[in-house]
């Protein structure tokens, strides 16, 4: 393909950007105006920092800034042709802020679980990844590359797919007595617990694209696999874990979104506890 402009040029980054992906160049996809946003996105995806991660991660990421630069303001303009430069920290705060909700996976919540159960039963591979991933708190693409030898002496001994070149954390998860069940109820002939179709290892986004059609038939529109991970998490949480305790669990880096559900679980409890003591004080009176 040929790379018009000079090296590192806007226009130079899109179509090398385009070259590396081995697709053709859409119409207008080189024309990126210097100084922009878009400018700065497309230098970001040749950056070191971006091409060291995992295509999935880089999948990711690519979606939300491409999404990102094609939507409009309020004024019709679209955010990937405003001009980088004149964005302020303020300009961040209240983009992210609008975001804080929509780019949010729903959380499965305890009706939501026995309405995909009474749909799936134990036995069947819809059940299987429903518990896998409420009982282990992983993403789909380390839940899709679980199998038998992960387990011994009662343990799920697993790395994070997510860390793996970074903090690499062997996570040590005991299995559940329930997990335990359904994995012996479902039958299972190869390495993977899960498996396509086809016999073959699921990919993450395979995978992903499965479990959406067994959420459809349970008539959960709205939930996802990643909405589990969030479930297992307040779990734990509404159980008395601390965020510690979660994060050996759930392998999360940061203990931020972890503190936020123990502190929503605390609240729980603290007003079931002053209720208590109102009624106890109602009865004595």
């Amino acid at each position: 393909m040929p790379l018009p402009g000079l090296p590192w040029s806007p226009e130079f980054m899109a179509a090398y950007e385009e070259a590396l992906a081995g697709q053709p160049t859409p119409i207008g996809g080189a024309r990126v105006r210097p100084g922009t946003i878009r400018a700065l996105v497309v230098s970001y995806y040749n950056s070191l920092a971006f091409r060291s991660m995992k295509a999935n991660t880089q999948s990711v990421y690519r979606n939300i800034l491409d999404r990102f630069c094609g939507e409009p303001d309020r004024q019709g303009q679209e955010y990937g042709e405003k001009s980088a430069a004149n964005m302020r920290r303020e300009h961040v705060i209240k983009l992210m802020a609008a975001r804080a909700e929509k780019l949010g996976f729903h959380r499965w919540s305890d009706a939501e679980i026995a309405q995909f159960e009474a749909r799936h039963p134990i036995g069947t591979k819809p059940r299987l990844a429903l518990a896998l991933g409420l009982y282990t708190g992983q993403a789909r693409q380390d839940v899709v590359a679980m199998g038998p030898q992960h387990i011994r002496d009662g343990v799920l001994s697993w790395t994070r797919g997510k860390t793996e070149r970074t903090t690499a954390i062997e996570l040590a998860i005991p299995v559940h007595p329930e997990l335990r069940a359904i994995i012996d109820a479902t039958r299972n002939e190869h390495l993977t617990f899960l498996v396509s179709e086809f016999g073959k290892p699921f990919t993450a986004a395979g995978f992903g694209n499965w479990f959406r059609k067994q959420c459809d038939m349970a008539n959960l529109r709205h939930c996802s696999f990643h909405g589990l991970r969030k479930a297992a998490s307040v779990r734990l949480a509404e159980a008395g874990c601390t965020p510690h305790e979660i994060a050996a669990i759930t392998g999360h880096a940061s203990l931020k979104e972890i503190v936020r559900y123990t502190q929503t679980a605390d609240r729980k409890r603290l007003a079931r506890s002053a209720m208590e003591k109102v009624k106890r004080r109602t009865l004595s009176d």
